[in-house]
């Protein structure tokens, strides 16, 4: 039995957000690029009092075609790929900390063994 990943706490309203309003996976890439807060998904997408408004995945595409020129993004990654991305960065990013910090205490061990004199002897000449 595998062990269920983690979702980090930034990419969890997106994923409420995907089930809510039905969003595909590029949908919700291209929200996130445009910088649309998924907090306030609940007005863009308020059809019932404002009708003249363009269905929620609708909107979001004219959004991006406008933006950046293009119907969707050139590699779609669902949210739990990004989630995985940005655990792998994590634990890479503290893993060369961690190296970097042991090649550092070695390096002042073997300078501080450097300094101290080989034998009583050479001090008394």
């Amino acid at each position: 039995m595998t062990k269920k990943q983690r979702i980090p706490h930034k990419f969890q309203p997106w994923i409420a957000v995907r089930k809510k309003y039905r969003l595909t996976d590029a949908q919700v890439q291209m929200a996130r690029e445009l910088g649309l807060s998924p907090k306030r998904f609940s007005n863009y997408a308020d059809r019932k009092d404002q009708p003249w408004k363009l269905p929620l995945p609708e909107f979001i595409e004219a959004l991006y075609e406008k933006q950046f020129g293009r119907v969707a993004p050139e590699v779609v990654l669902t949210i739990e790929a990004m989630a995985a991305e940005h655990q792998a960065r994590r634990e890479a990013k503290k893993l060369a900390k961690q190296e970097a910090l042991a090649q550092e205490e070695s390096q002042t061990e073997d300078a501080a063994a450097t300094d101290e004199p080989a034998s009583p002897e050479a001090d008394d000449q």
